[in-house]
């Protein structure tokens, strides 16, 4: 047991984890793959296969409305967003140029945009979505929406993050559904 008291531990974990998604990043055999990537609580690589075309045809259509409804922040597609369970992957955001600054340390996101939007993927599972909600919300979203297979929006506040909320309060001109 004496041999367990000489492990590292992770003291800073805000710069362990951008030190550490520096380190992937620059990996030029992990730079090659298809595939995304993730990191969970402990740095360690978390490998999804890329999105398929029904994902990103829908991803487009909502970034164009964020871009359209939204133009006094920036719309982002797979953005890192530091989390207290690694570096995550948000499908889309949308940021105001305040939080970047504030925000950006090493090309991540060490607090998250004002809006996080996971599209469903055919391999999701609720508990996942769930999960990424709480984690999103803890690591400063205002709003979480979730966009079905149908195009279907549902969003979630800060405040309420386990209610569906009727509309957006950073974008209420946002569709509650959008057309792939």
């Amino acid at each position: 047991m004496a041999a367990l008291l000489e492990i590292p531990s992770i003291k800073d974990a805000t710069a362990f984890h951008l030190d550490r998604w520096e380190e992937i990043c620059a990996d030029p055999t992990l730079r090659r793959l298809p595939d995304r990537i993730e990191t969970n609580r402990f740095g360690q690589i978390v490998m999804m296969p890329p999105p398929g075309f029904s994902h990103t045809a829908m991803q487009s259509k909502v970034f164009a409305h964020l871009l359209a409804l939204m133009p006094q922040g920036r719309a982002c597609a797979e953005c890192a967003v530091l989390t207290s369970d690694g570096v995550k992957g948000v499908d889309l955001a949308w940021i105001t140029e305040g939080r970047v600054k504030r925000g950006l340390k090493r090309d991540v996101l060490t607090i998250a945009p004002e809006i996080c939007v996971e599209i469903l993927s055919p391999r999701n599972t609720r508990q996942e979505i769930e999960n990424k909600r709480r984690l999103y919300f803890e690591a400063g979203a205002d709003e979480v929406w979730v966009c079905d297979k149908q195009g279907g929006l549902h969003f979630f506040l800060k405040g309420s993050e386990d209610t569906e909320a009727k509309a957006s309060l950073l974008c209420p001109l946002m569709p509650k559904r959008v057309k792939a």
